[in-house]
């Protein structure tokens, strides 16, 4: 039967706060990378300078995010074993908020600039693992259907939020100033803590747990090293630390670690996607950019991505995946996510194409990017989707925060290839030969090895894809 509870008060302030947050970052996200640009690496806009700055724009873009995804890993732990969720999301809101002050502040100074990103890594990074559990923690673990509307709601308020800014922070950016650009993200960012604080008798907070010694980094060094010393089980190197370590907490490592090789190839669809707000918004700027009767700016293209999540999420729920399955099609996790792959191949041979005709001097109608970024968020809802049904669902119930933030791990990872190849572009390493054409040209050759690998892997499985 149908629940016919309400959601409880709380979920309405952390719905709100993730409203404005959201807004905040996407905002700030929006005009980073042709900010740096245009106000730090190229200001003159010398066509000589011009390869050399979007790699340097683009480097600082994707270590900005690798740092984002990878602290979760931090903020989890900070909140599972020491402060609890309220405080680090509290505490490290107020982190955030200093960051942006930063951008609004430095729009002189590149170090201030960068130590305001900093900033903003930290605290958007920290309570990301936090947030989303949260949500969960709000509902009764026995009301499922309300715990599935709390976060159709949460999520929801993500995209709208997400869609929203890339629309408007663009156009302040274009019609008052930088630093009123970088501004109201900043207010929205300071609202979103107001909102939270303001919700904070109604929370139900989960204590922090206190420091868990049997956690997998733990379980696997020493059955590593008890390996590299000889003393090993004929079933398993994992089972050595059985030895030390309760066998219900090793065969959960286990589990991590079958789970950690389905995410193995994913890093390399997160550098492909994530391409979406820094070079794709660069390779705008030199395209036909009237569409659809009106005149858009490079910054807002990347919005279409928010309001096409929403599209896709119950097309593929209600639409796709029940046609499918009727005409006996299995949609087993390997094989949505390798048909993400594919997809996600397909986006980057249109903006290959776009590339050549404007290093040709031409300049493309905008319309054929919103084609990329029609494939690519199909291939992204099939892959994020996918990837955290199959992380939350193969994942012991001791090991699913370590899961969930591992999962945020391949983003970082994918975004860190970018930030490398980007930072040897400019600096005229071993990468400094792919501008043009050639760049996404490599990328495309990377997804494909990486699809190739993948199959491989779903081929091999014992039990069927």
């Amino acid at each position: 039967m149908a629940s016919t509870s309400k959601l409880p008060r709380s979920i309405y302030y952390i719905v709100g706060n993730e409203a404005a947050e959201r807004f905040s970052f996407y905002g700030m996200k929006a005009i980073l990378t042709t900010f740096l640009v245009s106000q730090f690496f190229n200001p003159g806009g010398a066509p000589a300078l011009e390869a050399q700055a979007a790699a340097k724009a683009n480097d600082i873009t994707h270590f900005f995010n690798t740092l984002v995804y990878f602290l979760p890993l931090v903020g989890a732990v900070v909140a599972d074993w020491f402060w609890g969720k309220y405080r680090v999301i509290l505490y490290l809101s107020l982190v955030y908020c200093a960051g942006n002050a930063c951008l609004a502040i430095f729009q002189d100074n590149l170090n201030g600039f960068l130590f305001g990103l900093l900033l903003i890594a930290v605290g958007a990074g920290g309570i990301k693992p936090c947030v989303s559990a949260n949500v969960g923690d709000q509902i009764d673990p026995a009301d499922e259907s309300l715990r599935s509307k709390a976060f159709s709601w949460f999520y929801f308020s993500i995209n709208v939020g997400a869609f929203i800014s890339m629309l408007l922070t663009p156009l302040v950016m274009q019609y008052a100033s930088p630093m009123v650009a970088f501004g109201v993200p900043g207010v929205l960012m300071a609202l979103a803590t107001l909102v939270f604080f303001l919700g904070r008798n109604s929370y139900v907070r989960v204590p922090p747990s206190g420091v868990n010694r049997a956690n997998f980094m733990s379980i696997s060094a020493f059955a590593a090293l008890q390996y590299f010393r000889g003393q090993r089980s004929k079933t398993g190197w994992l089972d050595a630390a059985k030895t030390r370590y309760a066998p219900e907490r090793v065969d959960a490592v286990k589990s991590v670690w079958r789970i950690l090789a389905f995410f193995a190839m994913v890093p390399a669809f997160w550098a492909l996607n994530d391409q979406n707000s820094s070079e794709w918004v660069l390779q705008a700027k030199k395209m036909d950019l009237h569409f659809l009767g009106h005149t858009w700016l490079a910054e807002q293209v990347q919005s279409v991505n928010s309001i096409l999540v929403l599209v896709y999420i119950p097309l593929y729920s209600y639409v796709v995946f029940p046609w499918l399955e009727k005409r006996g099609v299995r949609l087993s996790p390997y094989r949505k996510v390798g048909v993400g792959f594919l997809l996600t191949i397909l986006s980057f041979v249109i903006i290959y194409l776009i590339q050549v005709q404007i290093d040709q001097g031409q300049s493309p109608s905008i319309g054929w990017q919103v084609l990329a970024y029609v494939i690519l968020t199909a291939a992204e809802v099939l892959i994020y989707q996918t990837g955290l049904e199959y992380a939350y669902t193969q994942a012991p119930e001791s090991m699913k925060s370590t899961i969930m933030s591992f999962w945020l791990l391949t983003i970082s990872l994918g975004n860190y290839i970018v930030s490398a190849i980007n930072g040897s572009i400019a600096a005229g390493g071993v990468f400094s030969g792919l501008t043009g054409a050639n760049y996404y040209l490599f990328f495309i050759g990377l997804m494909a090895a990486a699809t190739v690998v993948f199959g491989a892997m779903m081929w091999r499985r014992k039990t069927p894809a």
